[in-house]
């Protein structure tokens, strides 16, 4: 059974996994049938250690892919970030929600396939993509990002070198500004500010109405 599958008679064999951030200390219950049961995934470790380094505080988050709910529940336990966490598997979001009452978090967890149920808006979309549930998968939760963003939101994600990284980051070039914030161990930590396409089509038409301006009053 994939992580992103359900499967009400997979067996259950739960565990715990402990993480520290600074003074900040968390218990995670883990299971059979979920992403990186056995630890912390070191891509989700680095995105959200990276984030707590350069992204903002006291924000709305959107968690795509929360897994057991170790982006979402970090973010805004030491952020102070208002989080959505979003999954597919049953499992994982009742692992969630054990773990937002073991470790004291307000988030607001419920079940969405990518973003079918998402209604609002936010500043920032974060994931770990799960990059073995498929390309069309990973690519939908990254290149559709920007219809649940705030004017000045950010996607931010990670993804390893050899799942295609460089080529995602060269596509969204094409569009957005986009900023690698940490390379290690094959893994990208990327920021991508999805208003910077509104902006550049903004100063496109400034640009045009400009043009045309001259071309009839110039000399």
């Amino acid at each position: 059974m994939q992580y992103f599958e359900n499967n009400e008679n997979l067996k259950s064999e739960l565990r715990t996994l402990n993480y520290t951030y600074e003074n900040n200390h968390f218990t995670f219950y883990s299971d059979l049938g979920v992403f990186s049961k056995d630890k912390i995934d070191l891509g989700s470790r680095l995105l959200v250690e990276t984030y707590f380094k350069y992204g903002k505080k006291s924000i709305k988050v959107l968690d795509v892919g929360c897994g057991y709910g170790f982006i979402g529940i970090t973010l805004n336990k030491v952020m102070d970030a208002n989080v959505d966490m979003i999954d597919i598997n049953d499992r994982a979001m009742h692992l969630a929600k054990m773990n937002q009452k073991e470790n004291k978090a307000v988030v607001n967890i419920f079940k969405s396939n990518i973003y079918e149920n998402i209604t609002e808006k936010y500043d920032c979309i974060i994931s770990n993509p799960p990059i073995r549930a498929g390309k069309s998968v990973y690519l939908t939760i990254i290149n559709e990002a920007p219809k649940y963003l705030n004017p000045s939101g950010e996607l931010w994600f990670v993804m390893r070198t050899n799942h295609g990284v460089k080529t995602v980051i060269k596509n969204l070039k094409a569009k957005y500004s986009v900023e690698i914030l940490k390379k290690d161990m094959g893994y990208y930590i990327v920021k991508v500010l999805c208003a910077w396409n509104i902006m550049r089509f903004y100063y496109l038409h400034l640009a045009l109405l400009f043009f045309s301006w001259y071309t009839l009053n110039g000399d």
